[in-house]
């Protein structure tokens, strides 16, 4: 690539152009291995002369760093170097464009240098080709900036290998922001609150999007959780706060308007008193405040209709909503189906109640329990229905347990 002024954008027998702003008629001849580029406007009579071989300049087009270069057909030209090194690196090239595809149109970027960095702090090279497929963005981080936004994510996590596994999992937490000054504050604003290294690893592994937010959206938050714990006659404030982002680490990226709805829709719906409210929030009820408030409704209207057909009542109803309040994130039609389910499999409607937490697993997996619960002799519309949402290890030695105990019956 030849070292030209960076402004220089131009097709032969063209114009020159500065961003948006056209600096005139610019001539540009031939002879042999001599080119005169010269502009009338805004230049004066200043002219320079540049030596190329023909042979590179079929079309004059020039950028340097993030300066757009067009061909022929007005389409940005890509960095061939830069393809070449993806590729040896095995990253999967098709996904990075359909992520984001300027990145690929720099002539300056650090991908050599983010392999190295990642590499020092233990990712292996398929963990960094996948990081860059799936965010393409990574590689305009300067080395600097990596060091910086790496040092102050290691005063929450106690590894590196912590780190990996999230960028891992997430790239875009990391290299989302390139603003390690918001980053810093945000940490040092979220420990003055009352929050645990602990709590903030959490949200580090599980919302770190939040660290994004600019410094205020995350002080509005809290002021706002603040505010309602004292509405609602509990004066520890920081207590609340912290009770409320254990149970619920994506609390500060959402909207306060939200959080507020929530609440009120919350309070309205099951009729509850500042202490009940209190104790819901505190508890199983935080995680409600993540929903769409409009969502939330729908969900619990379907909820109601569902189980009145089955012949329960309204106070049924918002005591088995109120146990489990996370069941309010099923759509209508996943719940149904999970209820019908069960009720096909002779469970009862008063057993799920019981049991709500059983309409966290999938109607396949529910299904399949079920039929090896049943062929080891298991009946389940007597017995407890709980190991339905077991883990899969802790369900599979609970069923080895059943199938010794019928075993040893039958003989």
């Amino acid at each position: 690539m030849p070292i030209v002024p960076a402004i220089w954008e131009a097709e032969a027998g063209g114009s020159l152009e500065l961003g948006n702003l056209n600096l005139g008629y610019l001539t540009i001849m031939a002879s042999r291995n001599l080119w005169y580029m010269r502009s009338n406007l805004f230049f004066g009579s200043r002219c320079w002369m540049i030596r190329y071989s023909a042979e590179i300049l079929k079309s004059v087009s020039f950028r340097l760093f993030g300066v757009t270069c067009n061909n022929g057909d007005n389409e940005p030209l890509e960095n061939e170097d830069l393809l070449n090194n993806l590729l040896t690196m095995g990253v999967d090239i098709d996904m990075a464009k359909k992520r984001q595809p300027g990145v690929f149109n720099r002539m300056v970027t650090n991908e050599q240098d983010l392999k190295m960095f990642l590499l020092s702090k233990g990712a292996s090279k398929e963990v960094i080709a996948s990081i860059i497929s799936r965010y393409p963005r990574a590689i305009t981080r300067t080395s600097e900036s990596l060091s910086k936004r790496w040092d102050l994510w290691r005063k929450i996590m106690t590894s590196d290998l912590e780190i990996v596994n999230i960028l891992e999992r997430s790239p875009e937490s990391f290299f989302r922001s390139n603003n390690n000054i918001n980053l810093e504050n945000n940490i040092k604003f979220l420990y003055s609150v009352g929050l645990s290294q602990k709590c903030l690893c959490r949200l580090l592994a599980n919302a770190p999007r939040t660290f994004s937010n600019s410094l205020d959206l995350n002080k509005q938050m809290i002021e706002v959780l603040q505010e309602v714990c004292l509405f609602l006659g509990h004066n520890d404030p920081t207590d609340f706060v912290r009770k409320i982002i254990s149970k619920n680490p994506f609390i500060l990226i959402q909207s306060t308007k939200r959080v507020k709805a929530n609440i009120e829709f919350l309070q309205s719906t099951f009729n509850l008193n500042k202490e009940e409210l209190l104790q819901l929030l505190c508890g199983p009820g935080a995680g409600i405040l993540d929903l769409s408030t409009e969502c939330a409704k729908r969900n619990y209207t379907n909820i109601k209709e569902k189980l009145f057909s089955l012949g329960r009542t309204e106070e049924e109803v918002q005591k088995f909503v109120l146990s489990y309040p996370d069941m309010m994130f099923l759509a209508h039609k996943k719940f149904n189906d999970k209820i019908d389910c069960l009720i096909e499999e002779k469970i009862s409607i008063l057993q799920i109640i019981e049991s709500p937490w059983v309409l966290d697993s999938s109607i396949s997996t529910l299904k399949s329990r079920i039929k090896e619960l049943v062929h080891a002799g298991y009946n389940l519309s007597v017995s407890n229905i709980a190991l339905l949402s077991w883990s899969q290890k802790r369900f599979k030695a609970k069923l080895e347990k059943i199938k010794r105990l019928e075993q040893c019956l039958g003989s």
